[in-house]
C-alpha cells in the first residue's frame, strides 16, 4: 500500500513485524500448518500525515460468527461503555424520538444502556455477537440508506476501536452522511498515536488496526468526505484514546480541547519521520530486552507463563519470536480460546484458574492495558512471590 487510503498521497514506510498470522486466529493444536499469513508494516502519509498499515487483511478472515474478543469481560471497559452511553443520552439524545446507531457494538454495553433508557437504537455488528437491535452487515453507504429508509435519522453514529480496523474508512463515512440528521455527530474512539509512541506500545499494531489516529490526521479525514472535527476527548481506557467528535462541515463550532490537541501534536513533532523512526528503534530495543530477560530467567530455572492472550500479543510473540520454550503457556477467560494455541508461535492457552495451580515465578502480562485492573484481581500471586513482567514503556518487572 504505497498510497494513502484517505488522500491518495505516498505512504513512507517506517516499520516492517515481518510475516504474521492473524492476531485472533488462534489454532486447534492439530490445525498449526493451515495458518494465514501477512506482511505486518506500518507508514505514514507524507501529505496527511495518516499513519495506517501497508498490507491489507481481507475483512471476512477478521470479522467472523466466531470473532473472540468480548469488551464486557472487562469490568473496567463495561464501566466505561455504561458511562459512554449515559453520555449519549445526556448531551445528544434528548429530543424527540431520537436514534442512536452503533457501528462495532460487540456485545453491547453501550447500546443495552441507550435502549434501557427506552431511546430507538440499532447496531451494526457482523460477527454477532451482541444481543438487542443488531444489523448483521458491515456499515456503508448501501446498508446506511435502507436503515435511513425504514428507520429515519439518526442523532448519533457511534464508534469504538472499530473505525481504525476498516480500509475502506470512505463507504463509513458515506453511510454517516446519508444516516445523520443534519445536526447529527459521527463520534468514535480508537488508540491514539501520541499515546503509542510515547509509551513504545508497538503491540498496539496488528491485522486489525489499520489506522492509528491524531487529531490533525482525523481533521484532514474529516474534510475529505464533509465533516469537521468539533470535539476531542482524552480516554483512559486501552492504552490511552482519544473520542472524536465530527459534524458537518459549519454545523457545530470546535471545541477548545480540537485546537489545544492541534497545537500540542505540532509541538511534539507527532507523526513527524524524526519521531517515527525513533520509535522503531526503540521498538527493536523492546523486542532485544525482552528476549533477553525470558531466555535469562528460563536459564536459571524460573517457572514463566503468559497473562492475557490479546490480539497485541500476538505481534509480541511473533516479532519477538516467543514460544513455548520461553513462554510455556498463556491464561485467558475467553472460552474461545483456551485448550488453543497462539496464532504463529503456538503458545497453550490455559484457563485463567491454571495461573494459580500453581503460580508462576513471573508473570508476562500481555494485558497491560488492563494492568491495575488486572493486579488487584491477581494479589494473591505477588503476595506468594510473583512478578510481572512488562515491556510498556520498556522491559522492567514489577
Amino acid at each position: 500500500m504505497s498510497q494513502c487510503r484517505i488522500c491518495s498521497s505516498t505512504v513512507r514506510e517506517f516499520l516492517d513485524f515481518g510475516s504474521h498470522p492473524l492476531s485472533s486466529a488462534f489454532v486447534s493444536p492439530d490445525a498449526t500448518g493451515e495458518e494465514f499469513r501477512y506482511r505486518l508494516a506500518v507508514g505514514a502519509c507524507t501529505s496527511c500525515g495518516m499513519v495506517q498499515l501497508t498490507e491489507d487483511v481481507p475483512r471476512e478472515r477478521l470479522y467472523h460468527k466466531g470473532y473472540p474478543y468480548h469488551s464486557a469481560g472487562s469490568t473496567v471497559m463495561h464501566a466505561h461503555f455504561e458511562e459512554t452511553g449515559r453520555g449519549f443520552l445526556a448531551r445528544e439524545l434528548g429530543g424527540p424520538d431520537p436514534f442512536f446507531v452503533e457501528i462495532g457494538c460487540n456485545d453491547g454495553v453501550t447500546l443495552r444502556t441507550v435502549a434501557d433508557a427506552e431511546v430507538r437504537h440499532l447496531a451494526f455488528e457482523p460477527t454477532g455477537v451482541a444481543g438487542g437491535r443488531v444489523h448483521s452487515a458491515f456499515f456503508d453507504a448501501e446498508s446506511a440508506a435502507e436503515v435511513r429508509a425504514a428507520e429515519g435519522p439518526a442523532q448519533v453514529v457511534y464508534s469504538a476501536n472499530t473505525l481504525c480496523d476498516i480500509p475502506g474508512i470512505g463507504a463509513v463515512f458515506e453511510g454517516a452522511d446519508i444516516l445523520l440528521a443534519p445536526d447529527g455527530v459521527f463520534v468514535f474512539e480508537d488508540p491514539y498515536l501520541g499515546e503509542i509512541l510515547a509509551r513504545t506500545s508497538f503491540d498496539q499494531i496488528y491485522d486489525e488496526h489499520v489506522f492509528f489516529f491524531t487529531a490533525r490526521s482525523v481533521a484532514s479525514m474529516a474534510a475529505c468526505f464533509g465533516f469537521q472535527l468539533v470535539d476531542v476527548e482524552r480516554l483512559p481506557v486501552h492504552g490511552g484514546q482519544i473520542r472524536y467528535t465530527l459534524a458537518r462541515a459549519g454545523r457545530r463550532t470546535p471545541t477548545a480541547a480540537v485546537a489545544e490537541l492541534l497545537a500540542e501534536e505540532a509541538a511534539r513533532g507527532i507523526g513527524e519521520a524524526a519521531g517515527l523512526d525513533r520509535f522503531g528503534a526503540a521498538v527493536h530495543t523492546v523486542r532485544r530486552d525482552l528476549v533477553a530477560l525470558l531466555r535469562d530467567l528460563t536459564a536459571q530455572g524460573h517457572r514463566i507463563a503468559g497473562y492475557g492472550a490479546t490480539a497485541k500479543s500476538s505481534t509480541v510473540t511473533n516479532f519477538c519470536g516467543i514460544g513455548p520454550d520461553l513462554v510455556p503457556y498463556v491464561c485467558d477467560t475467553t472460552p474461545s480460546k483456551q485448550g488453543k494455541l497462539t496464532p504463529g508461535m503456538h503458545i497453550p492457552v490455559r484457563p485463567d484458574t491454571a495461573f494459580r495451580d500453581p503460580y508462576p515465578d513471573y508473570a508476562l502480562l500481555f494485558a497491560w492495558n488492563h494492568a491495575e485492573e488486572i493486579m488487584a484481581k491477581e494479589q494473591a500471586f505477588r503476595d506468594a512471590g510473583g512478578r510481572w513482567i512488562l515491556y510498556v514503556p520498556e522491559v522492567h518487572i514489577v
